[in-house]
């Protein structure tokens, strides 16, 4: 009878402790798997879904101004330079003085106006003259032709000069002044107080350029040509501003080869009213384009790499949390293609995922 007492009392106690440990176990896997409230607030949630897959190239390039908006200043005289106004990547307005040219040649141009204007008034009087001449029968009208012809001649030697004058942009002194011919940056300066200019010189002075809209030239390998289509959108990354991506389309595709690199330039034009873009910037390329196929497509973030494998975080509900290994066929910057793991309308976790996959695998 005692052993039999002894039995139950053991009996009891080994149910009773197989339900605790039972009971703790599940309370412990219920911990393990549950995000609380607060967890919940902090992760964002994206739904499997079938796209066209796409692909991405990358390329290097550097930020020029557009062509059609660049004016090259060259010197019309030669001459002594007296003063320069500007400096490289300043920013001008259109008549604005850039440079003053001391010049033999404005001299001598003013001393062509003055003559001109004597010859003028010379040969009015003289017509003047000759006509009163020829009412008092004086004079033969051949005379009389003679001195219109004069006149006309020393008008048209003064439209001449004047004309030229224009152009030359000069005044009354020996001075001549470069003004820039449109608003713009100044994006090359050739020219410093006390130069000496021939009158023949072929290099240009300054350059003016609106960079408002600014193209960038990018090299394309041999091997991408294929997968070059004018109106491809682009976005553009620079070292300067690393967190911001500028968004333009490949408006123009050169086709021919450099001899040298063996690459294909591409040209891309972007807006640039912030002028934020700077000439000569380098720039990295990335060219988005579909494919012919189709696949399931998730955040590229939401991809965890460890242990040699692909994994992503299958969302059920706060208490049944999957991580599955998958199959990634291509992971570009924002978006990944997955070929095997998910199903479509699956929820997946893409932001702060890491924090619950160590939680999985504790």
């Amino acid at each position: 009878m005692q052993k039999l007492v002894i039995a139950m009392v053991g009996g009891i106690v080994a149910l009773s402790a197989a339900s605790c440990r039972k009971q703790a176990s599940q309370q412990e896997e219920s911990k393990a798997f549950m995000l609380s409230d607060s967890m919940m607030r902090q992760i964002v949630l994206d739904t499997v879904r079938t796209e066209t897959v796409r692909n991405e190239l990358t390329l290097v390039g550097k930020v020029v101004p557009d062509e059609n908006r660049v004016i090259r200043v060259f010197p019309l005289v030669g001459g002594n330079v007296e003063d320069v106004k500007v400096e490289l990547g300043d920013h001008v307005r259109k008549g604005q003085e850039l440079a003053t040219i001391r010049s033999g040649e404005v001299a001598d141009l003013e001393r062509q106006m003055i003559e001109a204007q004597s010859d003028l008034l010379i040969a009015q009087k003289n017509l003047s003259s000759t006509e009163d001449l020829f009412e008092s029968k004086l004079v033969p009208e051949r005379d009389m032709i003679t001195a219109r012809q004069m006149v006309d001649k020393a008008q048209a030697e003064l439209d001449r000069v004047k004309a030229i004058s224009s152009i030359y942009g000069v005044s009354k002194s020996a001075s001549y002044v470069v003004r820039a011919p449109i608003d713009g940056f100044i994006v090359d300066k050739n020219v410093n107080r006390g130069t000496q200019l021939r009158s023949d010189n072929a290099e240009s002075l300054f350059t003016v350029g609106q960079i408002s809209d600014v193209w960038v030239m990018a090299n394309v390998n041999e091997s991408d040509i294929p997968k070059i289509r004018l109106g491809m959108s682009a976005d553009i990354k620079t070292i300067s501003f690393p967190d911001e991506v500028f968004k333009g389309k490949v408006d123009k595709i050169y086709n021919v080869l450099d001899p040298e690199t063996r690459a294909m330039k591409i040209r891309i034009q972007l807006s640039n009213a912030s002028f934020r873009l700077k000439p000569e910037m380098h720039a990295t390329v990335s060219l988005n384009f579909e494919e012919n196929t189709r696949m399931q497509s998730i955040p590229s973030k939401a991809v965890i790499f460890d242990r040699s494998k692909n994994w992503v975080l299958v969302f059920t509900s706060q208490s049944n949390i999957e991580a599955r290994p998958v199959d990634v066929f291509r992971n570009l910057s924002k978006r990944a293609y997955i070929s095997e793991g998910l199903a479509d309308g699956e929820m997946v976790v893409s932001h702060n995922q890491l924090l619950i996959y160590n939680a999985l695998n504790q």
